[in-house]
């Protein structure tokens, strides 16, 4: 990727952005939030959320950003991405007194319209689609 626009940025990229944007915003909204409000009472659920919002945020900006290097930050903020979704999500709903109140993540993101589970799989579809539209296998 070496123009000065990303193409990650373009076409529905933008709208996976946007989404990206809005999870950032509001899982990192709620997590200070609930960390600064409650944190007491389940300060591991809490500070899980604020990870998520984080790696919302970081997946936004290497998505909007051009470059192999911003590329890969995107890829590994997103696979870390899935595999936060599909480890809490597993595990709130195989052991619910690890997670008093309800991360992002939870249940898969229930919380979120599914969308914390979704994101990522067409994260990772639409980065393997840019580099192959690339050209660089």
């Amino acid at each position: 990727m070496t123009s000065t626009r990303s193409s990650t940025a373009s076409g529905i990229g933008r709208v996976l952005i946007a989404v990206y944007a809005v999870m950032a915003l509001g899982a990192t909204a709620r997590s200070l939030f609930q960390i600064a409000t409650k944190f007491d009472e389940a300060p591991f659920a809490y500070l899980l959320s604020a990870v998520a919002g984080l790696v919302y945020i970081v997946a936004t900006v290497a998505l909007i950003r051009s470059g192999r290097t911003w590329y890969r930050v995107a890829v590994v903020a997103i696979v870390f991405e899935l595999v936060g979704v599909i480890t809490v999500g597993t595990l709130s709903l195989v052991d619910a007194v690890l997670f008093p109140a309800d991360t992002v993540w939870s249940a898969f993101g229930a919380g979120y319209l599914f969308i914390p589970l979704a994101l990522p799989v067409l994260g990772l579809i639409w980065l393997y689609r840019v580099r192959i539209a690339e050209g660089r296998r």
